[in-house]
């Protein structure tokens, strides 16, 4: 996946890899529900978060769902002894579910390990495009718990319900990913047409009961999320070209590509969705409006803070789910990501795919325990923090917390990890005062000061900080108490 920015010169750190591109929306509207504005401040403080894309496709280590989209796209080749023919390709796809049993399946593993690197939350795809549920659905049988899927006979074959019971045991927020276009069911892909590209395969104004069906079942669907799955704190909607045709963006070349009505009626998901699970957050990605509560900037980082929530989902990896011998990206370049996300105001999730026998690569482990052992000593400027211009000068990130009574300066190391303090940290511009409390959370006990260099607030590195800094991993946090 990558991102097509709203304008590319105002984004940093686009990663390319393969899958659906998405454009953030635009027009922001803020809830009004009490509830949800008390949930969504404490979702912005929890800063980062676990994302897991998993499905049967991970078998074939192809990217999720989009080799079985008819539309001629890098995401969308297919490759391997069924790709000549598409519907032979799309039966032994669909066939996956016959051999798909994740038996290492232990999601308070997972659960461990997030919490270990300070995640707070965790978003799981339920249903992707394709249309495979991993939750015990009544509406199909395309599902991780029919008797057609060996692992239907594991006790804990309802996959969902037991990562989002492991997870919200350790304290962690639930998010429910769920593609609102479904590839398998054919009230969304109708049998009698071949499918054309990624949308519905017929005009529902000239099929309405085929249409109405099609919202029966995804209403369905997201209902049985909401009441048989515990606390569930955000409803994040994938597939924004189901959207109403009003909604579409003439400047987005592939919102102009939708040719009909997909109006699923979000205002009756909302109200179902919140009457069940008072509070929800509700993610109607790249559609804006009264749904979206957040926005999800995918494989970028904004420059600048943004006027409304805002989550960077990224992958660990180079793809959103499982690929053999995937290559993950560096710790060093993870806590950056980080370290830029929340200085700019927003969250990061964190994108890890599970394999076919249902566990983590050992380099994401590892991973994840590195960006712990971080966290534990530099959290605190992590959680609850705000933006603070200039946001980011040379290898110095600033940021400070929500009472505006601490500034955060990180000084970044270089792309290899190597540490090296600069001479000085200017605080220009901010309300720092001469006897400012000044620390580096790497090193507490080291006393520091503020000097005044040609009128500006500065830190200044001791030599001895300097040498120890070189012992310093990814990024160091000077603290200055106001």
């Amino acid at each position: 996946m990558k991102i097509i920015t709203l304008c590319l010169a105002f984004f940093v750190g686009t990663v390319a890899v393969q899958a659906q591109e998405h454009n953030m929306s635009s027009g922001y509207v803020r809830p009004v529900d009490p509830e949800v504005l008390q949930k969504l401040a404490h979702w912005q403080d929890l800063k980062f978060g676990l994302f897991m894309h998993w499905g049967t496709y991970s078998q074939w280590g192809v990217v999720e769902s989009w080799s079985i989209c008819p539309e001629d796209e890098g995401w969308t080749q297919r490759r391997g002894p069924y790709s000549a023919n598409y519907y032979d390709y799309k039966k032994a796809y669909e066939n996956l579910q016959t051999s798909f049993n994740p038996t290492r399946f232990n999601p308070e593993k997972w659960a461990a390990a997030a919490k270990d690197a300070g995640m707070k939350y965790v978003v799981l795809t339920t249903k992707h495009h394709d249309g495979f549920c991993m939750f015990d659905t009544k509406e199909t049988d395309y599902k991780i718990t029919d008797e057609k899927t060996p692992f239907s006979k594991n006790p804990r074959s309802n996959i969902a319900l037991e990562v989002f019971n492991a997870f919200r045991k350790d304290g962690f927020m639930i998010g429910a990913y769920f593609s609102k276009p479904d590839w398998h069911v054919p009230t969304y892909w109708w049998p009698y047409f071949p499918p054309k590209d990624r949308n519905v395969n017929y005009d529902p104004k000239k099929y309405p009961e085929k249409w109405t069906a099609f919202k029966q079942f995804t209403h369905n669907q997201i209902r049985e999320l909401m009441t048989g799955y515990g606390k569930v704190d955000i409803l994040w909607l994938d597939g924004g070209w189901v959207r109403p045709f009003g909604s579409i963006d003439p400047k987005v070349e592939w919102q102009r590509t939708i040719p009909y009505d997909q109006d699923i009626d979000m205002a009756a998901i909302s109200k179902m969705g919140r009457s069940l699970q008072p509070g929800l957050v509700v993610v109607d990605r790249s559609v804006g409006g009264e749904f979206e509560n957040y926005f999800t900037p995918e494989q970028t980082i904004p420059a600048k803070p943004l006027n409304y929530p805002w989550e960077s989902c990224i992958t660990m990896g180079g793809s959103w789910s499982y690929v053999p011998n995937d290559t993950y990206k560096p710790t060093n370049e993870l806590i950056h990501m980080l370290v830029r996300i929340v200085s700019r105001g927003g969250n990061f999730l964190l994108n890890i795919g599970p394999s076919p026998e249902g566990d983590f690569s050992d380099t994401a482990y590892s991973r994840l325990k590195e960006i712990g052992q971080w966290m534990k000593i530099h959290g605190e400027a992590v959680y609850g923090t705000i933006p603070l211009a200039p946001y980011e000068y040379g290898n110095v990130v600033y940021l400070q917390s929500k009472d505006e009574k601490t500034i955060y300066a990180y000084v970044l190391s270089d792309k290899d990890g190597h540490m090296e303090l600069p001479a000085q940290i200017s605080l220009a511009g901010m309300p720092v005062r001469k006897n400012s409390q000044v620390s580096c959370l790497d090193a507490p006990k080291e006393k520091l000061k503020l000097a005044l260099v040609n009128g500006v607030y500065t830190i200044v590195p001791t030599d001895k900080l300097k040498q120890k800094a070189i012992s310093f991993q990814y990024a160091t946090t000077f603290k200055i108490v106001l």
